[in-house]
């Protein structure tokens, strides 16, 4: 994969750096909110200006003295941020002017010798032009006032930004064969924790605290010359236990995550089995017709219990789940976590696999054999002919009767005997049903008037009346 030039957004908390990072990438990618310290975590996204593909990244506000939790965690993924990128964009609030923290982040990038721009932020028009005057203080140029709610001036801030950035031609990437995993369960089951560990770097913030993480989290990496697209999610909690505005937002994240993606790893707590919101999550999987797999953390601490009967309890809690691969972990030890991408790219290829007609309609054949369908009010399902018509995943068609004749156990039937047969592990499979068209039948065609018959007719009535019999005179005499 080419190497794309590096953007970074930094500046002290609340001065609008998500907001400007969601106008550049042209998609509502990071929580916005009036509350101080919502991101925690370095977001990555690709953005174009003019022809000109470019890595942005959004970072948590710098404050040394913050009581918020995990201060000195936002702090470091800022510094990464700043080391990683190509040139720096610090945000300040024009309405509140300069700040000390301002100047301690104007500080810390003039040290850098990276190219920094200014974007004076919260300025929707040029009569507001004069609150810059006030900070070129911080040494830090060239300003330019913006607006991120507005979106005004970001075209200009970016040019700024790029200004000794030589445009690569070379850049377009090419990124449909991308393969990009979610990482989803509960709040605190080890989902950042996998994330760091796969790519080896602290890459997202990890505490024992639940819902440390809030924004889907991207990362681009290669495995085995595959190119994979991590994706770090929020736990998803029960509405109830939703108490702020950002656990919401957080959720909506998710879910786009897992829209998003070609598979999902569910997360599970191996000392909790799975609770009643590890089967909703599950479920949002299957309909949204994502690959599964299932991995079982903190396996280190349980004693006492076999992995058989885990499984066991597992597959009948939840059946449906049954068909997806399952992997007994331990992040904290490294244990099985070298199991999971064989795992992914089964499922992936699974996913994008094709059967051919003849090939299903000799399946078909050999499931009615095994296992006719029931009578229904005395008709019985008849199957004509079944035909693949999608993928990722699996869609299938098949051509009956009448649709209504079709149980739900002989589907079920249907899709285990499938995956028997095709071995379609980890993938949710998609059956509909096509009735037999009912031809109506044309009415008969009425005849045609023939009037050389009707005249005929009335021609022989004509000559049997007798006119004569009304000439006699005698009846008038009487």
């Amino acid at each position: 994969m080419a190497k794309l030039p590096k953007l970074a957004i930094v500046g002290r908390p609340n001065v609008g750096k998500s907001a400007l990072f969601n106008r550049i990438c042209q998609r509502k990618i990071a929580i916005v909110d009036e509350a101080e310290g919502i991101t925690r975590d370095r977001l990555y996204a690709k953005a174009e200006l003019f022809g000109l593909q470019f890595e942005v990244i959004d970072t948590g506000g710098i404050h040394a003295n913050s009581p918020l939790p995990f201060n000195e965690e936002v702090k470091r993924q800022a510094e990464i941020a700043i080391e990683e990128a190509d040139t720096i964009i610090q945000v300040v609030d024009a309405h509140i002017g300069i700040t000390l923290l301002d100047k301690e982040v104007s500080k810390m990038l003039l040290r850098t010798r990276k190219p920094v721009c200014l974007a004076v932020n919260k300025i929707d028009n040029l009569e507001q032009a004069h609150l810059l005057n006030q900070f070129y203080a911080l040494g830090i140029a060239p300003l330019v006032p913006v607006s991120a709610a507005q979106g005004w001036q970001i075209a200009e801030l970016l040019e700024t930004a790029f200004a000794n950035i030589s445009k690569n031609e070379n850049n377009n990437e090419a990124y449909d064969d991308t393969l990009k995993i979610a990482v989803v369960g509960r709040a605190n089951v080890g989902k950042s924790s996998l994330v760091n560990y796969i790519l080896d770097e602290e890459r997202c913030i990890v505490s024992p605290i639940p819902g440390t993480t809030r924004d889907s989290i991207d990362v681009a990496f290669e495995y085995e010359g595959q190119p994979c697209l991590l994706i770090d999610t929020a736990g998803i909690r029960r509405k109830g236990a939703e108490h702020e505005v950002v656990d919401k937002f957080a959720a909506i994240r998710t879910e786009r995550a897992i829209e998003r993606a070609d598979l999902c790893l569910l997360m599970l707590d191996a000392r909790e089995g799975i609770t009643a919101q590890d089967k909703k999550i599950a479920n949002r999987i299957e309909e949204a017709g994502k690959g599964c797999i299932i991995l079982l953390n903190k396996w280190d601490l349980i004693k006492g219990c076999r992995m058989e009967h885990c499984l066991k309890n597992l597959e009948e809690n939840v059946p449906f789940l049954k068909h997806c691969p399952k992997i007994f972990i331990s992040v904290a030890e490294g244990r099985n976590i070298d199991k999971i991408f064989p795992a992914v790219q089964m499922v992936h290829v699974n996913a994008a696999k094709r059967i051919s007609t003849p090939e299903l309609n000799k399946f078909i054949a050999l499931a009615l054999q095994k296992n006719h369908p029931t009578m229904l009010n005395g008709k019985r399902l008849r199957i004509y002919y079944m035909a693949q018509v999608g993928i990722s995943p699996p869609k299938f068609i098949l051509f009956v009767n009448s649709p209504n004749l079709m149980i739900e156990s002989y589907k079920k039937y249907l899709y285990n005997q499938m995956r028997q047969t095709f071995d379609f592990g980890g993938v949710p499979l998609l059956l509909f049903l096509r009735g037999k068209v009912k031809r109506e039948r044309p009415e008969p065609a009425k005849p045609k008037h023939d009037y050389v018959q009707e005249h005929a007719a009335a021609k022989e009535m004509d000559e049997t009346f007798d006119d004569d019999e009304f000439d006699d005179e005698s009846i008038y005499d009487e």
